[in-house]
């Protein structure tokens, strides 16, 4: 009994973080218009009219766990990334990442190439442009060992310039604002089973790759030094983590556009809460991560409700980007003045 007690300890945060994904997925169900709780339950057991069935089956359902997957997804992505940089500010929306899939997206959709209801041509052109940019932020980094700080400075002015360059296509074809809107703030409005057809086997084939690294992100993260000493070829390891991190977040920004903050915070939680040992920690981040935008999704929906009712309009919504980005800048400033302390 003694010897299964540490398993069983190990294992304890996972269980919990697992039981949230259900939870925060089941008020993702309930939390649309039109339909309640009990609606909803019924047509899960199989009963409920057409109309309502509709609603949850072709509707409802797709839409969580599209979210669920796209938050693992970012999860998983920026813990990676961080790890592989050895940077606690390393994000896929900080690294070039992030703008580099939306501004893929937005110029295949201006050349008529792609749409927002097009998933396959938009998963191959926020691929390109995502690993586009990781590409130029290695160009900038490459040679000088992975530096924290310089990577943090260099991924800050990578991700400006393809967030310019971003604008200027929107300016260029400003009739295709309306459809490209959602990528720039990240929404889950009007994903149906297409998306999530194409989503889950993606997320699900890096997601194993991002765990089968495991090791060598560990000996990355002790420093390159330390990882050459132990016989890790370092810069093959760091460009396939990378690979690994940009093909995250490109599937999940070609299902759901830029999130912001996710890829960023959900790490620091991971490791806060899973501890240090990244076979854990990365199941762990993506856990968090499916129930932080699931969760994100839930309260811009009930949000939405609250405020159309409020503000006496028929419809509102507001994109779970917007929520996201929100409540991460908040945490963010409130970590940051924390960390300062007084002096």
């Amino acid at each position: 009994m003694s010897a299964l007690a540490p398993l069983t300890v190990r294992r304890g945060p996972l269980v919990v973080a697992a039981l949230l994904v259900l939870a925060v997925g089941c008020a993702d169900l309930v939390a649309g218009r039109s339909l309640d709780a009990r609606d909803v339950w019924q047509v899960l057991g199989g009963d409920g009219d057409p109309a309502a069935r509709h609603i949850v089956l072709r509707l409802r359902l797709p839409r969580t766990l599209v979210a669920l997957a796209a938050g693992a997804s970012l999860g998983l992505a920026g813990m990676v990334l961080q790890s592989a940089l050895r940077n606690p500010l390393a994000g896929p929306e900080v690294t070039g990442v992030t703008p580099g899939a939306v501004l893929g997206a937005v110029t295949a959709t201006g050349l008529g190439l792609a749409g927002w209801r097009s998933p396959a041509a938009v998963v191959v052109a926020a691929c390109i442009g995502g690993f586009a940019g990781a590409g130029l932020l290695w160009l900038l980094t490459g040679r000088e060992k992975s530096d924290p700080a310089r990577t943090a400075v260099h991924g800050v002015l990578v991700s400006a310039v393809l967030s310019g360059l971003t604008a200027m296509v929107l300016l260029v074809a400003p009739g295709e604002l309306g459809s490209v809107v959602q990528w720039l703030v990240g929404s889950t409005e009007g994903r149906v089973w297409e998306h999530w057809v194409l989503l889950w086997p993606w997320a699900a084939v890096w997601a194993i790759a991002a765990w089968v690294m495991a090791g060598p992100l560990t000996l990355l993260r002790c420093g390159d030094e330390q990882a050459a000493a132990a016989g890790l070829a370092t810069g093959r390891a760091r460009a396939t983590a990378l690979g690994c991190a940009v093909a995250l977040t490109a599937g999940a920004v070609s299902a759901v556009g830029a999130l912001g903050f996710v890829g960023l915070l959900v790490p620091h939680l991971a490791f806060a809460v899973f501890g240090a040992d990244l076979r854990r920690a990365l199941p762990g981040a993506a856990l968090l991560g499916a129930a932080v935008v699931t969760g994100a999704d839930a309260g811009a929906q009930w949000l939405s409700r609250a405020l159309a009712g409020a503000l006496d309009m028929d419809r509102l919504s507001v994109p779970t980007g917007a929520l996201t980005t929100c409540v991460g800048a908040a945490l963010l400033l409130a970590v940051a003045r924390r960390s300062a302390g007084p002096e």
